[in-house]
């Protein structure tokens, strides 16, 4: 995609991608951690008591895939088609922090994260 794109094309058409799946991430209760380049980062159980965890992000998982699959890569050039993405899951412990006080971050880390 970036190949066929201007800079400010990828990054509006990830702006659309990643405001839905902000609004799936409140509809599954799953806590959005970053985002990095192209890559969106969401957690479950990390926040508060979520015994259904896996089930929780595996729903957000499939709902996001839909959701890049009905999103246009460039609406000026719709014959370039739909978003499409992969999704992985990790399962282990991990720390989380707040980093740095210029512009602090909110991260993981552990080889859950990691690998």
């Amino acid at each position: 995609i970036s190949r066929m794109l201007q800079p400010i094309e990828v990054m509006d058409m990830l702006d659309r991608l990643y405001f839905k799946f902000d609004a799936l991430a409140r509809k599954h209760d799953v806590f959005k951690v970053e985002t990095i380049g192209d890559a969106y980062m969401a957690v479950a159980n990390l926040v508060k008591d979520q015994p259904k965890h896996t089930e929780l992000i595996a729903r957000f998982a499939l709902d996001a895939i839909q959701t890049a699959n009905e999103t246009i890569i460039h609406e000026g050039q719709p014959d370039l088609g739909f978003v499409n993405i992969r999704v992985g899951f990790h399962s282990g412990p991990v720390v989380s922090s707040v980093v740095g006080n210029l512009n602090p971050r909110f991260c993981l880390f552990g080889d859950t994260v990691n690998t």
